[in-house]
């Protein structure tokens, strides 16, 4: 390197550093990057199920391509983190953004399910690891003071982009291949922000381990919760297309959906994260089940109605699920010790992954045989089991006082983070328990 691009690279700030602490604008480039993958992520999610539809493919397909893409997301869950710890933040990042354009190349290439199904697969892959990745980076640079409000900024954004690129598909020609190409330059474009940004990459995460005991342990409400939503938040927002589609919807009518199903996550999991940081959070969590019980039995019957109450149903339905996720995952917290998060963490993680495979995996299956309705009624199903393990626990254990509790943060039940790059090693450092907190431990906290 000369005398002069040494000068220069000194004066170009590396925030994030220890003597120079990041602004709320020098993570813009992250949120902005995510932003624009989700876009085309969004589109994509719409696209697919209307495009199989309109070349004749049963709904079936779809639901087995949705299976596909869960099964690489748990793929992405647990091998992002060893090839961060091979090659750093960004390296992965853009890795992960060029797999996300050469799937979205493949779908664009023939219309065959089978051809889809190793796409999509590669695509929850990506998509899950580009999450993983932006969230890790943002919680290592961010000081305390600004960390809640960048993190609901970064929340806020990427729902809201989902949002719109599946709202878009109302102005595409389905039986074009408008869409892949439009999902491509999107997640190429985003590689810019990230390509040049000055963020400082975050130290090499740490391996977690899976401990389902100790998760039991400390909380068997959290655990249940993970179980529950990594189904729930799938089916809801993966069969909603689908099944919307099958009945009869028109493009625009699926596409103002897709577009409200997002909106109503906004509107009810930040006033039920508040509400849960002000009392016990199992209650709210009782309260979450019990939307997503009467949404779904609401579903059932708002078919060939008014849109208007479609759109209200859906839009609480899909709420609710994504508020047991982030209320389960703040739970859990309130009740581990420093020492435990990344083993605590990465079980949950687990948990969550299997659901999402498994869940969605059966309800394809009753899908085939019984219709595209299948997926309310296994959703209510599996609310009404989390309900009752949930009021089992309240009924058994009492509620921790609130200088234990932590703060809520809303998180997207699609795209959890993994233990080892939640928490670095100077945040999980192992502290010793205290003697009290030991002994509840053994009494089985929920």
């Amino acid at each position: 390197m000369t005398a002069e691009a040494a000068a220069t690279e000194q004066q170009i700030p590396d925030y994030g550093s220890e003597n120079l602490p990041t602004p709320a604008i020098a993570v813009t480039s992250i949120i902005l990057s995510v932003g624009l993958v989700a876009v085309g992520n969004g589109l994509m999610f719409a696209f697919i199920p209307l495009r199989l539809a309109a070349e004749g493919f049963s709904p079936a397909w779809a639901g087995t391509i949705l299976t596909a893409l869960a099964a690489g997301g748990m793929a992405g869950c647990f091998m992002t983190g060893h090839m961060v710890r091979r090659v750093g933040h960004a390296r992965v990042f853009m890795t992960l953004t060029a797999i996300v354009i050469l799937s979205n190349a493949f779908i664009g290439m023939m219309t065959d399910p089978y051809f889809w199904l190793g796409s999509r697969v590669l695509y929850g892959f990506a998509m899950n690891g580009l999450f993983i990745v932006a969230q890790s980076w943002l919680n290592d640079v961010l000081e305390n003071n600004i960390r809640g409000r960048v993190m609901a900024i970064f929340y806020v954004t990427y729902v809201v982009a989902l949002g719109l690129g599946s709202f878009s598909v109302r102005f595409i020609d389905i039986a074009a291949n408008t869409a892949p190409v439009i999902g491509v330059v999107f997640a190429a474009v985003s590689i810019i922000p990230v390509g040049l940004t000055r963020l400082r990459p975050p130290p090499p995460p740490e391996t977690a381990s899976i401990a389902l005991k100790l998760a039991w342990e400390v909380s068997p409400v959290g655990l249940a919760g993970m179980l529950a939503v990594g189904g729930l938040s799938m089916m809801v927002a993966g069969f909603a297309p689908i099944h919307a589609t099958a009945a009869g919807l028109s493009q625009q009518d699926v596409a103002l959906l897709m577009f409200a199903m997002p909106v109503g996550t906004i509107l009810i999991q930040i006033p039920a994260g508040w509400i849960s940081d002000r009392m016990d959070r199992r209650y709210v969590l009782v309260a979450a089940s019990l939307l997503v019980i009467v949404g779904g039995v609401l579903a059932t019957h708002v078919d060939g109605g008014a849109m208007i109450w479609m759109l209200g149903v859906y839009m609480i339905w899909s709420g609710a699920t994504e508020a047991i996720y982030s209320i389960s995952s703040a739970h859990a917290g309130d009740r581990a010790q420093k020492g435990d998060l990344v083993a605590l963490s990465s079980t949950m993680l687990f948990a969550w992954s299997l659901s999402g495979f498994l869940i969605p995996g059966g309800t394809t299956l009753l899908t085939a045989v019984f219709g595209t309705e299948a997926f309310m009624y296994v959703a209510i199903v599996v609310a009404v089991a989390f309900c009752a393990f949930v009021l089992w626990r309240i009924k058994l254990v009492e509620a921790p006082s609130a200088d234990e509790t932590t703060d809520f943060t809303p998180l997207p039940a699609q795209a959890p983070l993994p233990a080892e790059l939640a928490f670095y090693p100077d945040e999980a450092a192992e502290q010793p328990e205290p003697e009290d907190k030991s002994k509840e431990r053994q009494a089985g906290l929920s």
